[in-house]
């Protein structure tokens, strides 16, 4: 697909994660979400059925994080997170893959970690956040094909609170892991469309990001050039 076939708005998942965040803000994301398209909003889990109520009737689906931003909460606690975040009405769960036990060659924990949060929540979607900025090339790779072993749809970038966001080389290295039997996400720090079209290009399937209303804008005046 080239980029003047994209529907830029489908592709996006409109976020909002901020700390200070208010309840008007997350109210305010819904409505734009509705308004402008994005099928996909994030945001944090104590919003979630007030977000839910807000886009109904709509087809924009509500998701949260899980394990937000680290990934180093025990498994039975990211359950226990996804569980109350699908009872709330989300439908879509990023979770932070545990960093520390990759990094640390204990794949069998890693693997178990998301495979669980799956199991427990069969009618939700789940993405699997790298934190790329965290990992070398192999391990990237690994954390990929541990994510597909799991039963993840997507694999993600970046939570946007780490030392780094998305690249086109990892969105690029991320496609290639997933060979086609996970989707990939691209999240953190992408706040023009020029940076969201070099993700796609590179591979995305999905942009995350909060600077969802500028891109649209950019990426409405790009087309009207054409």
């Amino acid at each position: 697909m080239t980029q003047h076939q994209w529907n830029l708005p489908a592709l996006i998942d409109h976020t909002i994660l901020r700390p200070e965040a208010t309840r008007a803000d997350v109210l305010r994301l819904c409505q734009e979400a509705v308004r402008y398209g994005f099928t996909v909003i994030f945001v944090p889990p104590c919003y979630a059925d007030e977000a839910v109520a807000a886009v109904a009737g709509s087809p924009v689906r509500v998701g949260i994080p899980v394990g937000f931003p680290l990934g180093g909460h025990a498994t039975a606690v990211k359950v226990a997170e996804a569980l109350e975040g699908v009872r709330q009405g989300a439908t879509v769960l990023d979770m932070v893959i545990n960093v520390s036990r990759l990094k640390s060659g204990d794949l069998d924990a890693v693997r178990q970690d998301i495979a669980e949060v799956v199991r427990a929540t069969p009618q939700a979607e789940h993405k699997v956040i790298l934190e790329t900025c965290y990992l070398t090339d192999q391990e990237k790779t690994t954390a990929c094909r541990l994510a597909v072993e799991a039963g993840a749809e997507t694999v993600k970038t970046s939570t946007g609170f780490g030392a780094g966001g998305a690249t086109v080389a990892d969105v690029a290295l991320m496609k290639a892991a997933a060979a086609g039997n996970a989707k990939v996400k691209a999240s953190g720090g992408i706040r023009d469309w020029a940076a969201a079209r070099a993700m796609l290009e590179a591979g995305a399937d999905r942009i995350g990001t909060s600077a969802s209303l500028k891109i649209l804008e950019e990426w409405s005046a790009d087309r009207r050039k054409i």
